[in-house]
């Protein structure tokens, strides 16, 4: 199928997957909605759409914008930070940047709060259009804290709900937090009036809460709702709720809070959804409250690569309380809904199992990542040669911007091919294909030089060290003639292949994935395969060219891809 811009050929999981026709009245909805580096959604609904943004830290372009008629269909059509003029994020780690956005719609307007966690603090941009594109970012400093969110009430007074420090600065322990409000006018984006506090500590101060942050307001029947997260991030990740007959409160905790969380499932249960929190509720086609929330897959332990990830589950409402996932406090794959589906067009898939190729012809998905800012004198795109990257001399090691696209790692089971056009001048010119965490934590499979003579190399990064360790090699006969370039991850594992022809070479198989998991590297992002060109901090005007990339995913807890 060719688009107008871009060329995929995708294929889905089998039929069973989805729903049992597109007209069908009864839909399976698949989690994770979003598979892969999709963390801190947030959702908002205008008339039969919804529109949903996650965080990207520092990866550019910043917070994709994602469009649904179903809450099961998901399509990015663009991103809110696109321009290097709104904001860049060069001289800081991946993961900083961009802390949780959060979405919402009134009068017309779509907004998008966030946090610059480093630098511009809390801001606020604008835009007609979810796709984009959207205001220069809006600075509101007297918002200090993380995890803004916007309340419009039913009178048109805005709201801007945030975590913030503790009373008076002066934490009673680790972890303590509030959160406060402000009015705020919606057409100026200036704070009005005072600054209250509405939860100190969390649910109950006495048990020492933590982390109480990413703060909703919605108003039902009456009551405002208070909702946030509780415990941290990682396997004490919980959603709680209040309400009150006031938005400036007082607000009660309900009584049997938490009403989201996995802690205290048993560690051995099959295919394991744990970390589960961060929620914001949306009703869904059918009127009926749903949940859309983080949660990850570790495949062992707390040990996962694919990042925090977007799922959904559905609310029931007790005595004017919401309960998220009713019936079961572990997370289901799949829940049936009484609504239709509507499938996106030209829309690559995020759900279950699937494979995509990726060609590089007029414009790049907008899913694909840049570090810290887009250059683009830095590369090229054409029928015959796909994606040219210019070698620069900058690393992935380092806080700059080197020559590097990345695509998420969405399954733990899953193998990523390129086919690469490239001719090293010298043994510091490398280019190829990278598994990639952060700045101190990745695989790089790459053709290179050693002693004049072409090479398929693996390296290891050194942790906390800008360098590299050779862990394997192997020679190439004709330096010039394309080489296709393959990793395929296994759980815990990864193996690097290389192919001059139609068969493959197995370079090294078995490599340590825990290497690469957030519980060993740490910060909030996940992994992404990156195509990288570099010349190792030297001058030059070599290039190198990728023909296509290829992805297929095939994780045990989804039917297997159909080809």
């Amino acid at each position: 199928m060719k688009t107008k811009h871009l060329l995929y050929t995708v294929f889905f999981a089998g039929s069973i997957f989805f729903s049992e026709c597109a007209n069908a009245q009864t839909t399976t909805i698949v989690n994770p909605i979003l598979t892969g580096f999709y963390p801190d959604p947030s959702v908002v609904q205008v008339g039969t759409d919804y529109y949903l943004v996650n965080s990207t830290f520092s990866y550019f372009p910043g917070i994709p914008v994602f469009h649904s008629k179903d809450l099961k269909n998901w399509k990015q059509i663009g991103n809110v930070i696109d321009r290097p003029s709104q904001m860049d994020f060069m001289g800081e780690k991946l993961t900083r940047g961009l802390f949780a956005p959060a979405i919402s719609f009134h009068n017309g307007t779509y907004y998008v709060t966030c946090t610059d966690i480093d630098h511009d603090g809390n801001f606020i941009v604008t835009s007609k259009n979810p796709a984009g594109p959207w205001s220069d970012p809006v600075r509101v400093p007297q918002v200090r804290g993380i995890d803004p969110s916007l309340f419009f009430d039913e009178d048109n007074k805005a709201y801007i709900i945030y975590n913030s420090d503790p009373p008076e600065r002066k934490s009673l322990y680790p972890g303590h937090r509030t959160i406060r409000i402000y009015e705020i006018d919606p057409v100026t984006l200036k704070v009005i009036g005072d600054e209250k506090q509405l939860v100190n500590g969390g649910v109950d101060l006495s048990k020492k809460p933590v982390w109480i942050e990413a703060p909703h307001i919605m108003k039902r029947n009456g009551w405002y709702y208070l909702y946030a997260a509780e415990g941290g991030t990682s396997v004490n990740h919980t959603e709680v709720v209040f309400r009150s007959k006031s938005v400036w409160g007082p607000f009660v905790p309900y009584e049997n809070n938490p009403i989201l969380t996995q802690r205290g499932l048993p560690d051995d249960r099959k295919d394991p959804i744990t970390s589960a929190g961060h929620a914001q509720f949306v009703d869904g086609p059918d009127g009926k409250t749903y949940a859309i929330f983080l949660a990850v897959r570790p495949y062992e332990g707390n040990f996962y690569n694919t990042g925090r990830e977007t799922f959904i589950a559905p609310v029931e409402w007790k005595n004017d309380w919401p309960i998220i996932n009713p019936g079961s406090k572990e997370i289901k794959y799949e829940y049936a809904v009484n609504f239709k589906e509507v499938k996106q067009k030209e829309a690559l898939p995020q759900a279950g199992n699937f494979a995509y190729t990726l060609t590089f012809e007029k414009t790049l998905d907008p899913a694909l990542l840049f570090m810290r800012t887009i250059d683009r004198k830095s590369f090229s795109l054409s029928q015959k040669s796909g994606l040219t990257m210019k070698l620069k001399p900058e690393t992935i090691m380092e806080m700059g911007n080197p020559s590097f696209i990345g695509k998420r790692q969405q399954h733990l089971y899953c193998t990523a091919e390129v086919e690469l056009d490239f001719s090293p001048k010298s043994e510091k010119e490398k280019a190829g294909l990278t598994i990639f965490q952060d700045e101190s934590h990745f695989y790089f499979l790459s053709k290179s030089v050693e002693n004049g003579k072409p090479m398929i190399q693996l390296y290891k990064s050194i942790a906390d060290k800008k360098e590299m360790e050779l862990l394997a090699q192997m020679p190439v006969t004709d330096v010039s003639k394309p080489v296709k370039l393959r990793i395929t991850a296994e759980g815990d594992s990864y193996s690097f292949y290389f192919s001059k022809g139609t068969s493959w070479e197995l370079l090294k198989d078995k490599v340590d994935a825990k290497f690469l998991s957030t519980q060993v590297a740490g910060g909030f992002i996940g992994c992404l395969f990156g195509m990288y060109a570099t010349s190792s901090g030297e001058a030059t005007t070599n290039s190198a060219s990728f023909k296509y990339l290829k992805y297929s995913g095939n994780d045990p807890m989804f039917p297997k891809v159909s080809k």
